[in-house]
């Protein structure tokens, strides 16, 4: 198993992350990693989620929304084929800090067969898109939150 975790902390509510992170629909206008996501995030049901690291190819996939606590946690798992060739499970968590702050988490457990010949691919690629979409979140929860931008 490899797990790759980022964070950041954000000046806003939780609730204001929450809203904007569940947008799935607003991606495109924001988010330089997760360029769109279509479905619900409903516990259960079935997302179709594009991602695309800077300076890497793009994936497609398809994972199942595993949990849904508002404004709390997100997360999901994608799988290659059949259970144990490449399973992961992608998580977003916000935790209330002190004076109207948050520190928001994003994580990703990889495990199965292939996952040691992509670890290295993984945290070249993947660790940056983090990182990008962290900092494109921070600001546009942080623009949102002090009146310098409307969240449509």
């Amino acid at each position: 198993m490899y797990e790759l975790r980022t964070d950041i902390e954000i000046a806003a509510a939780p609730e204001e992350i929450w809203s904007i992170l569940i947008d799935f629909a607003a991606y495109p206008r924001w988010n330089p990693f997760i360029r769109h996501i279509l479905g619900v995030a409903e516990q259960g049901s079935a997302l179709e989620v594009c991602m695309h690291p800077a300076g890497a190819r793009g994936a497609r996939f398809r994972p199942t929304v595993l949990v849904v606590d508002p404004p709390r946690e997100l997360r999901w798992r994608g799988r290659l084929l059949v259970p144990g060739v490449f399973d992961d499970e992608h998580c977003f968590l916000i935790e209330p800090l002190s004076d109207g702050r948050v520190r928001f988490e994003q994580s990703e457990r990889f495990s199965g067969l292939l996952t040691p010949l992509v670890q290295d691919r993984i945290e070249r690629n993947l660790a940056r898109g983090f990182r990008e979409m962290n900092a494109a979140l921070k600001g546009r929860v942080e623009r949102t939150c002090n009146g310098a931008e409307r969240h449509i």
